[in-house]
């Protein structure tokens, strides 16, 4: 050792030997000394011992346990401590040696006098299944080895010794064992002494249905070579006994684990489905920009339920209730194919029960349960059938609706309730002045907006369609105008309308930031509003209507008074037919002015 060293000239010298290897230890330590080398002890992690293993501090204390007890015993410690071993009671008939395959280990069991049928000679690393194997074979009551942690396969030895019921005699580490750096530790020395930094390669699997099967050869090759395994716990079941596995499921959790984990360079995130379809991948990539990242794509629950069914599935409407708020109600009376990722015990049948209480008793459904595994199956009916029926946690669900309703805006006046029992009809936008409205709007599909002054909700319920994955704060001071902005978004099925009573500005200062304002009402506020909306969000879109001229001064100095960028007054007069008996007249309607404004 000293002559490499001399003959090297290393900077640094890491001590990564065996714990029990003290004689190595300090060879090296006495080379380094003597070369002016510096020295770094790397120490391995103490590994627990199961409950119910007989711990010992050395090899005579573990032949005191051993004569005190019947069975045979396989031997893991290596060749060196044969000897020591040899004074068990009856050692060559019930003993045998796992050794490395080599001469001077052979010759130490034949020294010890070992027959060759007690002798297995093979080389590691050894996986809790193979060790299961050995205990087995040899019908070995005790499992002999030394607190050698992680990388002496310490944990796969505890298992398999569980696994069979035999008793694991664990030999401490002796006392004069040398202490060091953790790994975690010896990476960050070596990143401050030589000036660089580690980058983990982290692989984010698709796992499909969750079996061996389901994977593409890719993202089993790519697994099978992970040192640590991350995933749902259903999902770790991919991983072998021998490699690392932690239980995470959410993105954070896994990135500060990887981040935290510098034992080991090469890691697997495994994710169900497919790793680009409502994925916790798109959450986590973000957040592992400290790594190298690859990304293996999977078979997701549309394309194994389509396949199943035959069909295509380019003109299907995805959408995923599994943990989230989605907008299924509208999603199907406007798509002629709507897939649905479900969650939860019987999210499945839950969902037909939605669809049956609005309405859409009629439409088809294919329940897809555990696909891509063998008990894997397809239910198909229409809700009315389906109704009381339980599914499996593990469901997707095809609807599919052959009479779809555009969902334009412009709905009829008469599909929105306008009062309750016994209550005064509440004014309502017209159809023709909330289209255009919608239009001055130019909602997206995940905007927030708020509807202020909303009435009876008819304009909140045009932007709720609009913005299917956004959210829509219906405004208004009126409770038993609340109550109709309810009743008409649950007529709908708008999951994504909030009711809000109380008078603007002071009942939206709780309120998400909007990017889309609407303002039918103000009740004399206008100002207060339009400067709220602004200290929420300044490039907020508004637009508001007037049929009174003193809103329409209100307006028209607010958009001088607040440095609008983009500003837009329309006057929209509107007539519609009557009929006076043999004769059609048009009766005129109030004129609506409709203001928009921006700062951009």
């Amino acid at each position: 050792m000293e002559a490499l060293l001399c003959g090297e000239r290393f900077d640094l010298v890491i001590d990564a030997t065996h714990p029990y290897a003290s004689v190595v230890t300090e060879n090296i330590k006495l080379a380094c000394s003597r070369t002016g080398t510096e020295y770094v002890r790397l120490a391995r992690e103490d590994a627990a011992s199961p409950i119910g293993a007989v711990c010992v501090p050395d090899i005579d204390s573990a032949v005191a346990f051993l004569n005190s007890a019947t069975g045979n015993i396989l031997l893991t410690t290596g060749s060196k401590d044969l000897k020591a071993f040899s004074a068990i009671d009856g050692f060559a008939g019930r003993t045998y040696a796992r050794v490395l395959p080599m001469e001077s280990s052979l010759a130490q069991c034949r020294e010890s006098g070992l027959e060759p049928s007690h002798i297995i000679a093979m080389q590691g690393p050894f996986s809790a299944a193979m060790n299961a194997a050995m205990i087995e074979s040899v019908n070995a009551a005790f499992v002999v080895t030394k607190e050698s942690g992680r990388a002496g396969g310490f944990e796969e030895k505890a298992a398999a010794a569980g696994k069979t019921g035999a008793k694991l005699v664990v030999i401490g580490r002796p006392e004069n064992a040398a202490s060091g750096l953790d790994y975690a530790e010896t990476v960050e020395l070596l990143e401050k002494r030589f000036g660089f930094a580690s980058r983990p390669t982290v692989s984010v699997i698709g796992a499909g249905a969750g079996r061996k099967g389901s994977l593409t050869c890719d993202a089993a090759e790519t697994l099978a070579a992970a040192e640590c395994v991350i995933g749902a716990e259903r999902l770790l079941k991919l991983a072998r006994s021998d490699q690392a596995r932690f239980a995470a499921v959410s993105a954070e959790t896994i990135a500060d684990h990887i981040r935290g984990c510098k034992q080991f360079s090469r890691f697997a995130v495994l994710m169900s489905g497919d790793t680009g379809f409502y994925s916790g991948t798109k959450r986590l990539l973000p957040l592992l920009d400290f790594c190298d990242v690859k990304v293996l794509p999977g078979v997701s629950s549309l394309s194994y339920l389509c396949a199943a069914l035959g069909s295509s599935y380019e003109d299907v409407r995805a959408l995923s209730l599994h943990g989230r708020d989605a907008n299924l109600i509208p999603a199907v009376r406007g798509n002629r194919r709507v897939f649905a990722l479900v969650g939860g015990e019987n999210g499945a049948g839950r969902l037909i029960e939605e669809l049956r209480e609005n309405g859409l008793g009629c439409v088809r459904v294919s329940v897809g349960e555990r696909l891509g595994c063998p008990d894997g199956k397809v239910t198909r009916g229409c809700p009315e059938e389906l109704s009381g029926r339980s599914f499996d946690a593990l469901s997707c669900v095809l609807i599919e609706n052959d009479c779809p309703v555009s969902g334009a805006s412009g709905l009829p006046d008469e599909a929105f309730t306008r009062s309750g029992e016994g209550s005064p009809v509440v004014p309502m936008t017209k159809s023709e002045v909330r289209a255009v409205i919608m239009s001055k709007l130019r909602l997206l599909p995940d905007s927030v907006s708020w509807d202020i002054g909303s009435g009876t909700g008819s304009v909140a319920a045009e932007m709720a369609l609009a913005a299917p994955h956004g959210g829509v704060y219906a405004v208004e001071k009126k409770p038993d105008a609340c109550g109709l902005i309810k009743a008409n978004a649950a007529a709908f099925g708008l999951k994504n309308v909030t009711a809000v009573e109380g008078s603007a500005p002071d009942a939206c200062r709780g309120l998400p930031a909007p990017t889309h304002a609407f303002i039918g009402g103000s009740s004399g506020n206008m100002r207060e509003i339009i400067s709220l909306l602004l200290e929420k969000n300044p490039s907020v879109r508004i637009v508001a209507t007037a049929i009174a001229l003193e809103t329409v001064s209100e307006l028209s100095a607010a958009m001088g008074e607040f440095g609008f960028t983009e500003t837009e007054v329309v006057s929209v007069n509107i007539a519609k037919a009557r009929k006076l008996g043999p004769y059609s007249l048009m009766t005129g309607q109030n004129p609506v002015y409709i203001f928009t404004m921006q700062r951009k």
